[in-house]
């Protein structure tokens, strides 16, 4: 008993001294699925930015709701895809470039 004890102290002890790391996986510029997404505010100032959330919604055949902007070097631009609302006459317009 007393040998199990000492094993899940000493590799608790191992654990405790590792530093946990946030920043592994780097985050691409921009980022999204059917609900919604981010762009980096880089990306934003070099291309634009409503038309890329416009083009990937529209891939989802929804429209869309921009929610914040966070107006700094390593902030984003965040945004959410919506249902095309009631009554309204076709599906979103996908543009060509």
């Amino acid at each position: 008993m007393r040998i199990i004890a000492a094993a899940g102290l000493l590799a608790l002890g191992l654990m405790a001294s590792q530093s946990a790391r946030a920043d592994i996986l780097p985050v691409p510029p921009f980022k999204g699925n059917d609900t919604g997404g981010i762009i980096a505010y880089s990306l934003a100032a070099q291309a634009d930015a409503r038309q890329l959330a416009v083009d990937h919604c529209a891939r989802y055949d929804k429209v869309v709701k921009f929610l914040a902007v966070q107006a700094y070097e390593g902030g984003y631009i965040s945004f959410a895809c919506r249902w095309v609302p009631y009554g309204a006459a076709d599906r979103p317009i996908r543009t060509l470039y």
